[in-house]
């Protein structure tokens, strides 16, 4: 039996401002497609070293407002009822 198939559709890097330390740093959102739909991955390491990985199963709807999201608008991420800022 083969394993599912995963392919990347597109991977972004943004840049935000921890608002902590006021340090320039960097999130990364991946988005994946598998026979369920699609898969949004996203990391953020702020300069403390901690990581925050997030992994969310989108709609067909959701993927595509992802994707064509102004840039101004990267980094924060609404699905549903719950809103996740990278």
């Amino acid at each position: 039996m083969n394993p599912p198939a995963l392919r990347m559709i597109c991977s972004r890097n943004v840049a935000f401002i921890d608002a902590g330390s006021l340090a320039l740093c960097e999130a990364k959102e991946t988005l994946f497609r598998d026979e369920n739909g699609f898969l949004l991955y996203f990391s953020r390491r702020v300069p403390a070293g901690q990581t925050a990985e997030h992994l969310i199963r989108m709609a067909v709807r959701e993927a595509l407002v992802w994707l064509n999201e102004d840039s101004e608008d990267r980094a924060s991420i609404s699905i549903g009822n719950t809103e996740a800022f990278v």
